[in-house]
C-alpha cells in the first residue's frame, strides 16, 4: 500500500518538520545508536543522523527506503537502511540507545507485537519517542471517513489512530517504561488551495487513500460519496481565509525503557 502514490513527496511537502520535532523531543544526541521503526523515507531517521546519531532506518516498503537513501545522500546524512517488519524486527535485544517512530509504527496492523518489539530492541534506560496521529484529529477522522469504503483489514488488525490515544499507548508500553510524557500538539497544514485540492492531492499521493479508491473503483456512486466526504472533512477543519489552512493533531510520547 505504501508503495502506491508518492508518500516521500507528501511527507516532505506537508509534514517536513515532524521528524525533527520527534528527534529533539526524544533527546537524541551525537553518538547514540538510534532505530527508526517504520521510517518510510526517513523523516525522523535523517533528522537523527544529521544530529550526529548512528541511525538505522527500518521499513517494510523497499520503495520508501530507496527514496530515503536518495534524500539522505542529497542532505549529507549517513545512516543505514534496513527492510524490516515492525512486528518482527531483525535486531538484537537492547541494541539501541533510542527507538523512534514518526507516524510509522501506528500502521503496523497488530499493535501488541509491534510495541513488544519496540521495547525489546531498546536498551534499559534508553529513550523511546513516538509521534502518532490522534483518533480525534484530522488524519484520525480521515481514516474514519474512509473506513466504510475500505477493503477488510487483516485478521486481528487494529485501527492505526489508536496509537494516538494516550490510554492505548500506556497499555501497550505498560510497566516496561518510566517517566512517560504524553503531549497533544498540532501541525499547521496550509499547502492546499481548497478542500478539493487537498482531496485530489491525497487521492494521487497517499497510499491508504489510493487503496480505498482502488477498492471502490467499480462503484461510481461510492466514489462520488467519498469524494464529497473527504472534501467536507477538509472544509470542516479549515481555519484559513483565502486558502485552506488546517491544524492536524498528533500525540507526542517520550519515555525511557525501565532499567
Amino acid at each position: 500500500m505504501w508503495a502506491l502514490g508518492d508518500y516521500p513527496t507528501l511527507a516532505a511537502e506537508i509534514i517536513p518538520d515532524l521528524g525533527r520535532t520527534l528527534v529533539e523531543a526524544t533527546g537524541v544526541k551525537p553518538g547514540d545508536r538510534v532505530l527508526d521503526i517504520a521510517a518510510g523515507a526517513g523523516n525522523a531517521a535523517i533528522a537523527a543522523a544529521l544530529a550526529g546519531a548512528k541511525v538505522v532506518a527500518s521499513d517494510l516498503t523497499p520503495e520508501l527506503l530507496e527514496a530515503g537513501r536518495e534524500d539522505a545522500a542529497r542532505r549529507g546524512a549517513d545512516l543505514e537502511w534496513r527492510e524490516a517488519d515492525a512486528e518482527a524486527l531483525p535486531f538484537a535485544d537492547a541494541e539501541f540507545d533510542a527507538v523512534l517512530s514518526c507516524v510509522g509504527i501506528m500502521f503496523a496492523p497488530h499493535h501488541r507485537p509491534a510495541a513488544d518489539e519496540l521495547l525489546r530492541v531498546c536498551r534499559p534506560g534508553g529513550a523511546i519517542g513516538l509521534l502518532n496521529w490522534t483518533p480525534e484529529g484530522f488524519i484520525g477522522r480521515m481514516f474514519a471517513v474512509m473506513r466504510p469504503y475500505a477493503p477488510p483489514p487483516p485478521p486481528g488488525a487494529q485501527p492505526p489512530p489508536l496509537w494516538g490515544d494516550p490510554e492505548h499507548v500506556r497499555s501497550l508500553l505498560g510497566d516496561k517504561v518510566t517517566d512517560i510524557t504524553i503531549d497533544r500538539r498540532t501541525v499547521r497544514v496550509d499547502a492546499f488551495d481548497g478542500p478539493e485540492d487537498f482531496r485530489e492531492y491525497f487521492k494521487t499521493r497517499y497510499g491508504p487513500t489510493i487503496a480505498v479508491y482502488q477498492h471502490i473503483a467499480d462503484d461510481p456512486d461510492k466514489v462520488v460519496a467519498l469524494d464529497q466526504a473527504l472534501a467536507d472533512l477538509a472544509r470542516d477543519h479549515d481555519h484559513g481565509t483565502s486558502t485552506l489552512a488546517m491544524n492536524w493533531e498528533y500525540l507526542l510520547v517520550t519515555t525511557h525503557r525501565r532499567p
